[in-house]
């Protein structure tokens, strides 16, 4: 039994399919508990009195979420269909270039059924590295935001106040955002004393703190060019509007971290992956981006095509090419470095620089 399952954000389009291609049922399920109750009798009712010895093949363009894992828990082997490829093999089922819900769970139906051989199972990875795979994702992604963020306060710095962008160096630090919050404007900024500057300094934890607060105020009172008084004050309160954006991110960054931290350090796989050297933020990210299924990679080979750092080649006729990513130095210890990591994950082994790089020793020696 084949079936396909088209998923939007409030309903499923479903159609089951035989061996042979021909459907035996489709239907429109809504999303949750209500949706997933319905869909075994959907499934089950072609197979008759072999229902519960069939095989059952599930389509999806997404391994994730309560409906992925109800669909695994159900017993169903689900494989997860990249959606560029459901794409094309839409493509080679019609050329009017038509497309529905109802026909894109025929696609995946059909897909499965001619395919299935070609495609892997969702992989059976823990819960434990599912939360270090959130937790992760949200604290990198607002890290992104914060970057943005930053990029939009400096251009609008640049365009009316210059004299921030030669004295603070890092916009997004605490000291900055708030000597900005208190003198948005140059006439402002030009007003702050040294102790002002100097108990902001300390309150970020700065260093040689009367010479850095004597340069910023000499910074902050050079002259520039300026802009009118009623643009300045425009600018004023969108950047005071940024700053508040910052400080809220800088606060979620952190505590976030922790929670990285929190959940990277209870996986098993923590100490191994910490014995290289990579901080914990990095070595979450490694382990949520490689995930935890013992099956998911069968070689070193499998790990570096998954993330991307294997050649590509490209053969036709007589003419073969390897295609490799650009800074071929960088893209080669990178393939190195995950097929040391797929090792060490593998054997349980602990990261040893000795062992890992005794082909260099021994060349270096003779």
């Amino acid at each position: 039994m084949f079936v396909g399952d088209d998923w939007a954000e409030d309903h499923h389009d479903i159609e089951v399919m035989d061996s042979v291609g021909r459907r035996l049922a489709r239907a429109r399920l809504p999303e949750g508990v209500t949706g997933m109750a319905r869909l075994p009798p959907i499934v089950g009712e072609p197979a008759g009195e072999d229902a519960d010895k069939a095989e059952v093949l599930v389509g999806i363009e997404t391994d994730r979420g309560p409906w992925g894992r109800a669909l695994v828990a159900a017993g169903y082997t689900v494989l997860a269909v990249n959606p560029s490829q459901a794409a094309r093999f839409r493509d080679r089922l019609g050329v009017s270039g038509a497309k529905s819900d109802p026909g894109d769970a025929h696609v995946l139906a059909d897909m499965v059924r001619t395919h299935g051989h070609e495609r892997r199972p969702v992989a059976g990875d823990s819960a434990q590295v599912e939360a270090v795979n959130v937790i992760t994702r949200t604290h990198k992604t607002l890290i992104w935001e914060r970057t943005r963020h930053t990029q939009r306060l400096r251009h609008a710095l640049r365009d009316y106040f210059p004299a921030a962008l030669d004295a603070f160096d890092d916009l997004d630090a605490a000291d900055t955002l708030e000597l900005l919050g208190k003198a948005p404007t140059p006439a402002q900024a030009a007003r702050l004393t040294v102790a002002q500057i100097s108990a902001a300094l300390k309150r970020a934890r700065r260093k040689n703190v009367a010479a850095k607060a004597a340069a910023l105020q000499t910074a902050l009172r050079a002259e520039h060019l300026a802009q009118p008084e009623a643009v300045t004050s425009a600018y004023a309160g969108s950047v005071q509007a940024l700053l508040a954006v910052l400080n809220v991110l800088n606060t979620q960054i952190k505590t976030l971290q922790g929670q990285v931290e929190a959940h990277f350090g209870r996986h098993p796989a923590a100490e191994i992956i910490l014995s290289r050297p990579v901080g914990v933020v990095l070595g979450a990210r490694v382990l949520a981006e490689f995930c935890d299924d013992p099956a998911r990679y069968t070689s070193a080979k499998a790990r570096k095509n998954y993330a991307g750092t294997s050649p590509i080649t490209r053969a036709s006729g007589e003419k073969k090419v390897a295609l490799a990513r650009y800074v071929p130095a960088l893209r080669q210890l990178a393939n190195r470095l995950v097929g040391i990591l797929h090792g060490c994950l593998k054997t349980g082994t602990r990261y040893d620089e000795a062992i890992a790089w005794s082909h260099h020793a021994e060349l270096a020696t003779g």
